[in-house]
């Protein structure tokens, strides 16, 4: 969806719950399927790697080919360290609960870590026009998409965090 699109949607609340959820189906369903036929234990690897070139194709052909938008503004997430911990948890254990149970929890948790190193430049606090802003929210503003509403999207102002974590208008 728009979260994995835009480098400013990709926020540390619901990208990092949404994303992943959404996204360990595919890499599950493959593994399964080279489990069971050929005992190999490396679907959920292959899988992830064939979606970040479909994904990288798409990025740089579409978003920047077309329309010239920054690649580092719409990257792809990275789910590969995710989906060699999956495969690994099921060449180690052997059975479907275990890797459903762990394997995936260890996918969740694993994957805001994994895309740290290309999120943390953009997340650093800049002051643009008087306000305290993200340089993800510059480009953002920088780069006018159409058919996103402005409204839609959550800019963080300053320190206005409320102690229920939530964003004060």
């Amino acid at each position: 969806g728009d979260w994995d699109f835009w480098a400013d949607w990709k926020d540390r609340r619901l990208w990092v719950t949404v994303t992943p959820i959404v996204l360990v189906t595919f890499p599950a369903a493959v593994q399964y399927f080279l489990w069971e036929r050929f005992r190999q234990p490396w679907g959920a690897t292959v899988c992830v790697l064939a979606l970040l070139f479909g994904e990288w194709v798409n990025r740089y052909f579409n978003f920047w080919g077309w329309t010239y938008f920054p690649v580092n503004f719409v990257f792809p997430a990275v789910l590969t360290p995710g989906a060699i911990l999956l495969d690994t948890v099921l060449m180690l254990s052997g059975s479907y609960l275990f890797t459903a149970i762990v394997g995936s929890m260890a996918w969740g948790l694993l994957f805001y870590p994994g895309n740290w190193p290309i999120i943390a430049p953009l997340h650093v606090p800049v002051e643009y026009n008087g306000m305290l802003m993200s340089i993800a929210d510059i480009q953002g503003y920088n780069y006018v998409r159409t058919g996103t509403p402005e409204y839609i999207r959550m800019v963080e102002k300053g320190t206005l965090r409320t102690f229920g974590k939530d964003v004060a208008p």
